[in-house]
This record gives C-alpha cells, structure tokens and sequence, in this order.
C-alpha cells in the first residue's frame, strides 16, 4: 500500500499543472525522475494515467461507437444539428480555444522517454538497463508509451495534415518554443509516426499480454491505419495545396521548407511507400486473425433461450477477453469508471440518426446492390422494399439485419430491475421528440454497442467494453492498399474480401457485386463514390462499401471520406440528407402529430420536398436546410489565430511566425474559409 500511495503522490505531481500557449508545456516538475523511473512498476503506473485520455474508448471523444463521434459528421449518421463543416461561412477560425491544436499529452510522453531511455538505453536494445524489473516488461512500456505519442501524433496529424515533431520535453525558453513550433511536412511527419509505432511492436514483441495492454499486433494495426491514410491522401490530393510542392502549398512560404524534397525522391515514390507500409503491416496482423474473427450467425437474438450471436455480443459484452479478434479493449465496472453508450444504444442513438444512404448501401445476401432488385421503395418481392424498416432489413447483409433497430423487438433479454431506464422493447421511432436522448433524428437508429443485459442501464452508468482497435480492419487496409498501390487485387487481397463478406453472410463473390454496380446509382447514397469530384471505379468503390458496413458507426468514417477527398462534388451539387421513408407509408399512420408546413414548430420535412425524412429541411432557419455544402479548406482543421500572435518573437506581424495557416484558411480569428 505505501508503494501504491508513493506512485500515486508521484503522478500527481507529474504533468497536472496548468501550461502556457506554445506547446502546452509545464513547469518542471515537482518530482525528481532520478527516484521515480527506477522500476518496471513506476513505469507500468505512468503509462496507465495516459490510457484513457489517449486512447479511443466510449469514455473519449475519439470513438464511441459513432453515437456521439465523428462519425454524425458524415453520410452515414447525422447529428441533432448539422455541423457547421457543411455550411458557407459558419465554421471560422477560432480564436483562443482550440481543443485540437494540444499537445498536453505528446509532452507527457516526451517527458517518459527522455528520462526513461537514458537508464535503459537509446538504443533500445536495454544493454544499459539500470531499472529494476523484468526486461521484458520494462521494454514493453517503454513500447506502450512510443504507442500512446503515435496516437496523439496521428490525432493531430489527420487533422492539420503538417504539424511541429517535438521529441523532447523542452527548456522553458521563448525563442526555443516559438522554433519548435515550425510545421513539418504532414509526410514527414507520418513518418515519425510509423517509426515510434515500429519501436513500439519491436519492444512489445517479447510478451503475450492481456488485451487491455496495449500490445505489438495493435501496433501494426494502427501502422497500417496510418500509412494508408497518407498514402491515399497523397494520391488524391496530389498537386494541390493540401500536398508539399503542390500547388500554393502554404509550407513553401517558410524557409525551413523552401526547398522541400520528399525523402523518397518524389510524391509518387512516397504514394508507392506508404501503401507498401499499410500493406507490409496490415498482413501481419491478417494473417495471424484471418481464421479466428468472431462468428456472427446472422441473427440477432431475441429470447435469452435463443443461441447468442458473438459478433453482436463483441460490441456489447463486459469482458472481451474471449475475443481473439479484439486486440486492444477498456473495461469499465459498476460504480468505478462507466458510460452512457448502452443507454444510447437502447433508445434512440442520442439524437444521430442514421442515414437512407447508409441503409441503401448494404447489399443484398446474395451479393447484388438493392438498385438491382426493384425501386428502392417497393422492392421486386426479393428485396421488399422500405416502406417498413422491417421490410427493408429482409435479405440483406447481416450487419445491417442485426444492428438495425426495429419497432417490436426485444432490447432486453437478461432483466434486472436496478436497471430502470432501459426499454424493454424497441417503440415506433419518436422522430417529433425534441429529447436528446430519447428522439429519433432520421427515423432510423441502431443497436450496435448495446447491451441485452439490463444491469448495463443504472441510472445510465453502463460498464460494457469498449472496442479500441479490432483485427478485421487489417484486412480491409489490406484489400484497399493493395488496390490503390497496384489496381489489382492479390491473391491474399481476394481472400480476406471473401473472409469479411462470409462472416456478413453475404455471397463471397464479390466480382458478382462489381459487375453489377452502378457507379451512378452508387453515387446517390454513398460520398465514397467519389474521389475528387469523379466517380472511381466498382471495384475500388466496393472495397471501400465493404469497410462502411463493416465499420459502420465505429469512429472512422470522417477520416476515411477525407482521405478519400470525397467531399468535393458537393461544392457544386448540395447534398441532402435523408431518413426512413415516412409520406405514403404504413410508418406515416405511426404517429398522430406530425406538423409540415414549414414552420418553427414543424415536427417533419414536407411531402413535397421528399417522401423520406429530412432532419434538417423541417423549416428554413435549420442550418443546412438547403442541404450539406463543402468547401475545399474544410478538408483540414485551421489553426487557432492566437497561436500566431504568441509565436512571433518581436512585434505583431503574424507573417513572422514561424507558422503558417492551413490551405485557405485566414490568419484572422473569427472568419470563415476563403474557398
């Protein structure tokens, strides 16, 4: 107990006092890392205060399962009020507070490595060790800690594209903080990133540790996640200003980039590098997991005398210990550390709704798009139509059949009368309810990450687990880099795809699926249609339909349509979106208080606009009532105007910063893109 309390008066004094403007950093600290990092525990102990703010769980911002992410953001799921992203001139330039342009955490791990590496060895090798411990435990912190910077990097790297590499905590010395502030290429640093993510699996490699450590195979995981971010982003915004040496790229304007050259000799070699990193660390990771992911029997079950469905369960369950597929999981428990997903999950998704599109996009069982099987509304008996959503959930893809909700079934199987703000049973959608909680946005809601045990629902403090990475995303890094490096699909690229499609119940194949879409009507329901304002071609275009369903509502899909640049088309052409079919359908008798005429106490859309939902076309004060519009700045997040004027050395000419603003962005707070 005294070592427990000794470690926890440490931390304490560790990284919690307030830091100033340039690179959020702090004071030196209290606590003298000579006594401190002397043992694996100490290290062990350090490395656990940052798990949770670092990492993406139902506890943070970085997930949630979509319910309250980024994920409301996209076509997939729409959020209580459109984000001001989709708007003309409403997302502007903050001016002193900017949640994203942090490095809080990125300190804390500088502060780790420059005091732990030297008692261990730079080289990593530990031939230097002087920490207490077993080796292997002390170079798998050390490795989890690499991990934890690599995903607060990755965090601000897809957000701002180029950004500082700061290795090292920093001597409290203006002219030092305001240079360390100078942008990196974003490839450089992508790179730095899949360099402290490889440190990181060579160092875990040694230990088999539980899942809710940080481990190699999650390392990999989000290497490939990486690389093929950078990989397609260069590809698709090659020449640009989003790009070094592209068109007006912003970096150009600053000395220390003039002269950039790409370390592998040109964008095309860097394209060609990155895609190979995805590939090269995807296959790992696939190759160990691709014949045990979880099973999913295609039903969701609704008697607790019925046989349980895994792969329901796997989003659902308080222990994921059992799940060879998750590699890296929280836990939470009961009066210590909970969340709200499960409740969300049990009503109505906390107010985002999904979408028509995403519902229109799962195919049919037998492999074909819905286009091919009737209208969308009436279906050809196969299909049946979307008149009801039970209709619309017949002879489809699993995954839509088991996490689509509908009205009349069981959201509770396991009852325990503590849990009272559960619904036992799925209600009509209450799309005219205004409650956050409670309202249905587009109609159409769904299940994934809720739980049929009602102990999970205590006056909403659920204690399920939280998914950070699982195994079957490397599969499809896998499939997508493999294409978008060779236009073709391997060997090992066709069997993953037919592995995913098997586990969703669907035909597996997949060239079936490609020779009859139609990138037309594909482009109607799904912005991935799209690379640069041109519609891509059906096989690309299903590798990346295949990863929408399968991580539908899981945090990524924003970061995939940015990647993709997959918003341009709607610069041009508004983009609305949609829920269930309400007008001239059994649903529309649901409800007897359904109020369109436009006014500021309408309910619903008008019939006359669509016959579907639309969330945000009640009346004309509603923000995107004319529908999602883009702005090519809106591909990047700006940089707050505060951090230019606090880094200039003298005077108050922002030029002299060593900064510089992202691609159409103003220096001036408060203002909107310029294009």
């Amino acid at each position: 107990m005294k070592i427990i309390k000794l470690i926890l008066a440490c931390l304490s004094m560790v990284g919690f006092v307030s830091c100033d403007d340039f690179l959020d950093r702090e004071p030196e600290s209290l606590l003298s890392p000579e006594t401190y990092f002397t043992n694996s525990s100490q290290l062990k102990a350090y490395a656990d205060r940052m798990y949770p703010d670092i990492l993406p769980s139902h506890s943070n911002a970085g997930n949630f399962y979509g319910i309250y992410g980024i994920d409301s953001y996209t076509d997939n799921q729409a959020g209580a009020e459109a984000h001001n992203m989709y708007t003309d001139g409403l997302w502007k330039v903050p001016n002193t507070e900017d949640e994203d342009w942090y490095f809080y955490w990125i300190y804390q791990t500088n502060f780790f490595l420059s005091n732990v590496l030297p008692k261990f060895g730079n080289d990593l090798s530990g031939s230097e060790n002087t920490i207490e411990g077993n080796v292997s435990e002390i170079k798998h912190y050390i490795g989890e800690v690499y991990f934890l910077r690599a995903c607060e990097y990755f965090k601000r790297y897809w957000k701002f594209g180029d950004f500082p590499i700061v290795t090292e905590p920093l001597s409290d010395d203006r002219e030092t903080l305001i240079s360390a502030n100078k942008r990196m290429p974003r490839n450089e640093v992508a790179r730095f990133i899949l360099s402290d993510l490889d440190k990181a699996a060579m160092l875990m490699n040694d230990l088999q540790m539980s899942t809710v450590r940080i481990n190699k195979d999650a390392a990999l995981l989000l290497k490939s996640r990486v690389a093929l971010y950078e990989g397609t982003w260069l590809k698709y915004f090659k020449g640009t200003a989003f790009v070094p040496n592209g068109d007006g790229w912003p970096g150009k304007s600053k000395d220390y980039n003039a002269n950039y050259q790409y370390p592998s000799g040109g964008i095309d070699n860097e394209i060609a590098y990155f895609l190979e990193q995805s590939m090269e660390a995807a296959k790992e990771v696939a190759e160990k997991y691709k014949g045990s992911l979880t099973i999913n029997t295609g039903v969701l079950q609704q008697s607790s005398t019925e046989p349980e469905n895994p792969y329901f369960n796997m989003f659902s369950s308080q222990d994921l210990s059992s799940y060879p597929e998750v590699l890296l999981w929280r836990e939470y428990g009961r009066n210590l550390v909970t969340h709200a997903v499960d409740i969300a999950a049990n009503q109505g998704n906390n107010r985002i709704g999904v979408t028509r599109g995403l519902v229109n996009n799962f195919l049919m069982a037998d492999g074909t798009p819905v286009y091919t099987n009737g209208s969308y509304s009436d279906g050809n008996g196969y299909y049946m139509g979307d008149k009801t959503i039970h209709d619309v959930r017949q002879n489809r893809d699993s995954r839509l059949t088991i996490f689509l909700k509908e009205p009349g079934q069981k959201n509770i199987l396991y009852e325990n009368p503590e849990g009272t703000e559960a619904w036992l049973e799925e209600p009509y959608p209450m799309i005219t309810s205004v409650d956050d909680q409670r309202g249905y946005l587009t109609g159409y809601a769904l299940r994934k990450g809720g739980s049929f045990d009602q102990a999970n629902y205590l006056n909403m403090n659920s204690y399920s687990a939280s998914i950070c990475y699982r195994a079957t995303e490397a599969l499809l890094n896998y499939m997508e880099a493999c294409y978008e490096k060779n236009h073709s699909l391997d060997n090992s690229a066709k069997e993953y795809w037919q592995i995913i499609r098997k586990r969703a119940n669907v035909d597996i194949d997949f060239e079936k699926t490609i020779s009859k879409t139609d990138m037309g009507k594909e482009s109607e329901n799904d912005w991935g249609a799209y690379s640069a304002n041109q519609l891509i071609d059906a096989t690309l275009y299903n590798i990346r339909r295949e990863r929408r369903c399968e991580l539908m509502a899981e945090g990524l899909r924003f970061m995939d349509l940015c990647r993709w640049r997959a918003m341009d088309q709607m610069i041009t052409n508004p983009y609305f979106i949609e829920g269930f079919h309400l007008w001239n359908t059994p649903m529309e008798g649901w409800y007897d208080d359904l109020l369109a005429d436009g006014s500021n106490e309408a309910t619903v859309s008008s019939p006359t606009l669509s016959e579907y939902l639309r969330p945000y076309q009640k009346n004309s004060n509603q923000k995107c009532y004319n529908g999602y519009t883009w702005h090519m700045a809106h591909y990047l997040t700006p940089i707050m105007y505060k951090q230019f004027l606090i880094t200039i050395s003298t005077g108050n000419n922002v030029d002299d910063s060593p900064l510089y603003q992202n691609p159409y962005w103003p220096i001036a707070a408060d203002q909107p893109a310029e294009k």
